[in-house]
């Protein structure tokens, strides 16, 4: 399509009018419990990573600067403005890329929205009611958008969740400031203005970054056009607006149609290992192998890994340096995976990409595109020392929509971790009111009960 094409529909102004009007008491039952564990999930990366370097080094450096500091980071005793809290637990969320997927898009919306709201919650009463619905409603939002502009927009360079997640952060807080559907128009186009954030960026600092600055961006959308800060009305679908302007191919019809009837957030997967989605069907074969046959890295002579071209588009780092850029190599989660039978977030630090038994069995790892494998998909093949050769196919990866991971599975994750940081009883209660997010009186006890010392019951 060409930059200048026009469209009859209102594509911004419908998604508004949708957000505006939509009336919680419609939220499906399997919605409502679909995003509370989405939430669950958030919150347990967001504890989990809030004392990793990355969070470290952006309060060190913005921490000062602080207004009112009425919110909290979740994981510490950090209270900061709503803005920065914003940016911080979004930061936190997705340091350890452990957080939750919408597969077709490869958004991870839970950490724009959810850090959005929260912040804001702890500066106005919010019920629970309200703050399961607008988180609701900011995932459909990021995620038809995604689905609108996905793959080309993903594909010249842009990362999706900062793109997208500004547009469901503006959604979900302007439908807790009950703005009017003129004034979500232009949060719409506040957010669409700031949509920013580039794969180049992935195995550093900054992919973060991109959720929190997402969720940062789209509390200060709403709360300009709250105030009747004007935007464009037509910020998706104009001719220099985000979807011609950001992506080389379009369908607006996946933004306006079944609005209501179809929820993007049942689609929504959560990750058992700590990196980059495109890597786990690797991951999932190479731990079957190992635990079916009792295989050491001394065994191994080579491996051998047939994979979808995004993989190594995404994480053909052969020779990572540090713990982050590890999250992004196929060969580094292959070996881990072979050596340590897991790949949760210990396998990405820096000390055990350095691990001269992981190197050594690393550098033993080859990996070739199939243009015949889904994305889900994956071949591992060991080639062992005393001649024996063992394969596995990986048809869907334990975490995705197929093999999605269990409530039983999401609670044994959060425990992990929040483990060090948190007391047994005080996961107890936060992942209780994690579950139960739609009926608290006030959704802020979500952020208080995440705080080490906290009492283990809500008021």
């Amino acid at each position: 399509m060409a930059v200048t094409e026009e469209v009859t529909v209102d594509v911004t102004e419908t998604l508004a009018k949708f957000v505006v009007q939509h009336r919680g008491a419609d939220l499906p039952g399997r919605v409502r419990h679909e995003a509370a564990r989405s939430l669950l999930n958030w919150v347990g990366c967001a504890v989990g990573g809030s004392r990793h370097e990355t969070v470290e080094r952006a309060l060190a450096a913005l921490g000062e600067f602080s207004g009112p500091r009425v919110a909290t980071v979740l994981g510490r005793a950090d209270r900061l403005d709503i803005m920065l809290a914003a940016l911080m637990n979004g930061i936190t969320s997705h340091t350890f890329d452990f957080d939750d997927t919408h597969l077709r898009t490869v958004i991870h919306p839970s950490g724009p929205v959810a850090s959005a709201i929260l912040a804001l919650a702890e500066r106005q009463p919010v019920s629970g009611e309200d703050f399961l619905h607008a988180f609701v409603l900011g995932v459909e939002v990021e995620c038809r958008i995604g689905n609108a502009v996905y793959p080309s927009h993903y594909d010249v360079g842009w990362h999706i969740t900062g793109t997208t997640g500004v547009f469901g952060a503006a959604a979900a807080v302007g439908r807790l400031l009950h703005l009017n559907q003129e004034q979500m128009t232009w949060a719409m186009g506040i957010a669409a203005t700031q949509a920013s954030g580039l794969r180049e960026m992935f195995g550093t600092m900054c992919k973060p970054f991109h959720p929190g600055n997402a969720g940062r961006n789209g509390l200060l959308a709403a709360l300009l056009a709250s105030k009747d800060f004007t935007s464009s009305t037509r910020s998706i679908e104009a001719p220099r607006g985000f979807a011609n302007v950001l992506a080389t191919g379009r369908r607006y019809e996946e933004i306006t149609e079944r609005l209501g009837d179809t929820w993007e957030i049942l689609l929504n997967t959560y990750k058992p290992f700590a990196c980059g989605i495109v890597i786990h069907p690797i991951i999932d074969g190479c731990i079957q192998l190992r635990t079916e046959h009792g295989i050491g890295p001394d065994d191994i002579r080579s491996v051998s890994l047939e994979v979808h071209p995004l993989v190594l588009e995404l994480t053909g780092k052969k020779t990572p340096r540090k713990g982050l850029e590890g999250k992004f190599s196929v060969y580094h989660s292959a070996a881990v995976a072979l050596i340590h039978g897991a790949a949760g977030e210990a396998q990405y630090g820096d000390d055990v990409v350095s691990d001269p038994v992981v190197v050594g069995l690393r550098d033993r790892v080859d990996a070739v595109v199939s243009e015949s494998l889904h994305e889900d998909q994956a071949r591992v093949t060991i080639h062992l020392r005393d001649g024996r050769t063992l394969e596995r196919f990986v048809e869907h990866a334990v975490g995705s929509i197929d093999m999605p991971m269990s409530d039983a599975d999401l609670e044994a994750k959060f425990r992990g971790l929040t483990d060090g940081i948190l007391s047994a009883p005080e996961t107890d209660a936060l992942l209780q009111h994690c579950w139960t997010v739609g009926t608290l009186p006030d959704a802020s006890v979500l952020a208080k009960m995440a705080v080490p010392g906290a009492k283990t019951a809500a008021g």
